[in-house]
Parts: C-alpha cells; structure tokens; sequence
C-alpha cells in the first residue's frame, strides 16, 4: 500500500486529513541528531524523573494513567483526547490520588501536537488507533521527547522506516507497548532460551486469536471520528493487521535483529466467513451494516523464515467463536516449550510433556527473575495480570538509568512490518515477500537481550 494511498484511507476513517502531516516541532527547537547511527543499544542521558504525557485516555491510556504513577519518580504531566470528558475523568482521578493535576489538550484532531511540544513532557505516551501511532511518535521525537505507542507501531514499510529513521536522527528512543514479552511464561521461555535449556532454535509459533465481532461493529459516540475504527479497517485491508501479540516473544527467544533477522514470510488467508453476516443479524437484513463488504478473511496464517534458518508460524483471527487463544510456543533440538497453559517437553522424555509435578519444579527453577523481584507488584499494580506493570517498569527504569530499552525501534519496525506485507503476500495468493532488515545488518553484532532482575 502506498503512502498516498494510506492517507486517503487514513483521513477517511479517522476524520483528518491532517492525520499523517510529519511536521517538525512548531514552538521547540529539533533535538540535536548530529548523524544518523544505529540504535542499537542505544542509551539516552538518564532521567531521574520521567515526566510522561498520555495521548489517548480511552481503555488503555486510562490504564496507563492509573499504573504509571506506581512507578518511583514518575510522573503524568500532560493528558489529550479528542473527547474533553474523557481528560476530565483521568484529571479527576489523579487530583482524588492526590497527585498533581495534569496540563490538559483535547477537542481536535490536532490537540495532540501541542501535548508533544510542551516543555513539561519527557516521554509521550500513545493509547490511540493505529494510524495515529506513527505520526504521533514522530513528532514526539521530533520534539526531543522519547515515545511509547501501543500497537502495531507502524501500517505501512514506509511508516516502519520512518520511525527508524527518525529515532537515527534524533536519537530518541522510539518503543512499542507490546506487553505480551513481559509475561511470566513468556520470560520464563526466554530464561529458557537464554540458558541453552532448549537447544538451538528451530522453530516458533504465536497467534492473536480473540473474537471481536460485537466489539467491532459496536457503536461509539464519538462524533464518528473514531466509532467502528476496526471494522473499518477490516472492510479495506486483509492480511494480518495485529501480529505483535504473537510475534514479539517470539522474536525475543530467537534474537531478532539481535543476532538473526527476517528474511521473507508468506501469508494466505480464509474468505470472511464471519464479520458480516454478525452485522447482518444485528442491525437486520435490510440495514446499511447488512450490505457492508468484508476484505480481511478470518483467519490468516503466516510463516516467516530468518537468515539463520529458523521459522516462525504465525496467526491472527479476531471473527471466528472461539475461546481467546495466545499460540506461543518455541522448539529446539532439546526440547519444547508451550504457553496457554504451560507445557515443556526435554530430551530424553520428549514424546511427553512434563507432569504438573516436576512442571512446579522446574518452573521454580527457571522462573525470569523479573519475575521473581517485581511480579507480586506487579499483579497488586494490575494490567493484564501485571504485564503492562512489568513493561511500563523496564521502560522507566531504562529511561531513568539511561540503559538500552528491551524493545526498540527496529523491534517495533520488523513486527509491525507484517501488517503490510501478509497482505501483500494475501493479494498475491501466498507468494513469498522479502521482509526489510531495519537494522540494515545491525542484527548481526548487536548484543542479544539479557536476563535482568530489575
């Protein structure tokens, strides 16, 4: 999809013509980029107080708000939304915690850009619908800030590489939200890799499956600048539009753009079966909803092979009546490791999986000691059971320490990649597509990720 052609559709769902407008910051001066190098393991001056601006105070920046001032020296300094009640609420919540009050943006589609230029904000923190997540953490940078932004960062290549490349020239640190990595399985699957327990990497599977169908065809009072955002995008686009839920673990326990990288995905999906005829008996047959065209099928399966040989399978359906499913597993020439429930298969038992005792064992055994030193908080701080804690901890302990973050721009830039290029794959009946190397071989002599307790 090219970038015009996302801009049309961009300004159709979201009401803005505005929305992909990449102009430098209007009441600050640039940060200082000097030239572009990589950002790997990149360390940004540390900051002893963060002081953060939330754009987007719906589900999950109302979240943020209401975790992030659990972190020491962390403060929320500035609040946007496009619905004035909605900042008001958060404001409330922080003046009842007896917090300080927060500098408040809303009312326009463009409110968010003054939040970026203040002078009172350190790190942006971006709850809104995808296509704001790239324009958004752009200028944020642009303006000096670091930014944070939930998930997929990027729709498009050239999104991904302008994210990349702005975080190059500004050296600013540009993370994606993906919470799933910071799961009690998942870290205890990396500890696992990361300790050979499982052998050499071979192979991977993740998957997004969460039925969605009411929540997308749901009426929001929003003045139709936001109402029914995912539906939207399902009627123009398929492939896989959300595969950082699945991929990110994954991409961890094989030291993506850490030691191995992408090298070219094919990707097929199901007709849509489903999403429409749930609008038709809703809304009734002789409704505008009945007659909506579906393009996304229900049910995509992608398969990613790395340089180094590995694979990676990877699924998302948001349609189909099933229980939520998070797919995350990771096999070596050891053994096996499953998620959803836990489940671990070794040399030379491997034809079983362990039983629930020596499970308890060996878990207490391996378990992530960030896990160890932070999970009760984290569980008492809430978010999914005390992941968005644990991500929102290691952001800020990064940025207070100025340590390299454990997601950075080039994860977020290869994970979001797949949105467009399953689709291009989809369109072209699953023929393979070369999946860009953001770190432009980087990945070969960047330090893998480690095992940290704080």
């Amino acid at each position: 999809m090219k970038r015009r052609e996302f801009v049309k559709q961009a300004a159709l769902v979201c009401g803005s013509t505005a929305v992909l407008a990449n102009s430098g910051c209007g009441t600050l001066p640039k940060s200082k980029s000097g030239n572009a190098s990589s950002m790997s393991g990149f360390r940004a001056e540390p900051l002893s107080q963060i002081r953060v601006g939330v754009i987007g105070v719906g589900l999950r920046g109302t979240d943020a708000v209401k975790r992030l001032p659990k972190i020491p020296n962390v403060t929320i300094t500035a609040l946007c939304d496009l619905r004035e009640e909605r900042v008001a609420i958060n404001q409330k919540f922080l003046k009842d915690s007896g917090l300080p009050e927060a500098k408040t943006y809303y009312g326009t589609p463009e409110a968010w850009r003054a939040l970026c230029e203040s002078p009172d904000v350190d790190l942006v923190y971006i709850c809104t619908p995808w296509w704001w997540h790239t324009p958004m953490s752009v200028l944020a940078m642009r303006c000096g800030k670091h930014a944070a932004t939930e998930i997929p960062a990027g729709l498009t290549i050239d999104e991904c590489w302008e994210l990349v490349e702005t975080a190059e020239k500004t050296r600013r640190h540009c993370m994606m939200l993906e919470n799933r990595c910071y799961g009690d399985d998942e870290l205890l699957m990396l500890n696992l890799c990361r300790q050979n327990v499982l052998g050499d990497l071979v192979h991977g599977e993740g998957a997004y499956i969460h039925e969605m169908r009411a929540s997308k065809w749901r009426e929001e009072k929003e003045g139709g600048r936001q109402g029914r955002w995912r539906l939207e995008w399902s009627r123009k686009h398929t492939g896989n539009p959300y595969p950082c839920h699945g991929l990110g673990p994954t991409c961890q326990y094989m030291n993506i753009n850490r030691g191995d990288s992408f090298e070219y995905l094919n990707s097929v999906s199901t007709d849509p079966f489903g999403l429409a005829p749930f609008g038709a008996a809703k809304y009734g047959p002789e409704s505008a909803e009945a007659r909506f065209k579906i393009k996304q099928g229900d049910m995509n399966t992608s398969i990613i092979r790395t340089r180094c040989g590995r694979t990676i399978m990877l699924q998302h359906d948001t349609t189909s009546p099933r229980p939520y499913y998070r797919l995350n597993l990771i096999s070596g020439t050891k053994g096996i490791a499953s998620g959803s429930p836990l489940r671990i298969a070794l040399e030379p038992d491997h034809h079983k999986w362990m039983d629930d005792r020596k499970l308890a064992e060996f878990v207490a055994k391996y378990r992530h000691p960030l896990w160890r030193t932070s999970g009760d908080k984290a569980k008492k701080a809430g978010g999914h059971g005390g992941v968005d804690f644990l991500m929102d901890l290691r952001l800020c302990h990064c940025l207070q320490h100025g340590l390299p973050l454990d997601m950075d721009v080039y994860d977020a830039a290869t994970w979001s990649s797949i949105v467009e290029l399953s689709e291009r794959s989809v369109l072209n009946r699953g023929a393979p597509v070369d999946i860009p190397d953001f770190t432009r071989g980087g990945w070969k002599t960047a330090e893998p990720l480690g095992i940290v307790t704080v």
